[in-house]
């Protein structure tokens, strides 16, 4: 199981063993993820409890979700969201979504989920373009690092005043504070950072849970 970055592994483990409530199907999914060869992308189980708790908070009915991969967060989005809540999910990958869609039908929110496979950026210029601006709610975004300015300027757009944006892996394993770091997903993400401490568009928290969430309410 994923753990916490900078947390000692039984600190991590007690937190689990006391706070989070993992649904069977959940818990099925992430199991067939962790075989899978690329399933260190999987969001970790607190991480997805978190984005429902979200959610919930927040009261959201229209969610945008950039980066699906085998469908744990946006099935922890889609399990919070009311009866009528809808989900815009964009991925690239119809291998790796075909996984998601199975455990979306085992959980019977199917319903509530828009697949769009394509580039994000043209899923979401496209919303943009279809008059969606300030409709929706909340924001997920966890895909290709180098483009993170891109998708949350899109998601900002696309969010009303009020409307909560989360980032995942802004901390990259650490690697963002590492000065000999320099690759350019980790030199992308550092500077998606630094901008996004300057923007004064957004009311801003990022905390240490999982690799790294940022949270950014749309002022």
């Amino acid at each position: 199981m994923a753990k916490a970055i900078g947390l000692a592994p039984s600190l991590h483990d007690y937190v689990l063993s006391v706070s989070l409530r993992e649904s069977e199907v959940l818990r099925a999914l992430r199991e067939e993820t962790a075989q899978h060869p690329r399933g260190v992308m999987q969001v970790a189980p607190d991480q997805g409890q978190f984005l429902g708790f979200l959610v919930q908070l927040t009261g959201v009915r229209k969610a945008l979700e950039i980066g699906v991969f085998t469908g744990y967060s946006s099935l922890s989005i889609a399990l919070a969201l009311p009866t009528e809540g809808q989900l815009v999910a964009c991925d690239v990958s119809e291998e790796y979504t075909a996984i998601a869609r199975r455990y979306w039908e085992k959980a019977g929110v199917a319903d509530k989920v828009n697949l769009r496979i394509a580039p994000a950026l043209e899923t979401l210029d496209r919303l943009i373009a279809e008059g969606e601006s300030g409709s929706f709610d909340f924001a997920f975004i966890d895909a290709d690092k180098e483009n993170y300015q891109n998708y949350f300027e899109r998601s900002l757009q696309l969010l009303r005043p009020g409307g909560l944006i989360v980032v995942d892996n802004v901390l990259w394993s650490g690697s963002v504070a590492d000065p000999s770091k320099q690759e350019a997903t980790t030199q992308a993400l550092r500077q998606f950072n630094k901008t996004l401490h300057s923007d004064e568009r957004v009311a801003l928290s990022m905390i240490p849970m999982a690799d790294g969430i940022t949270l950014a309410i749309k002022r």
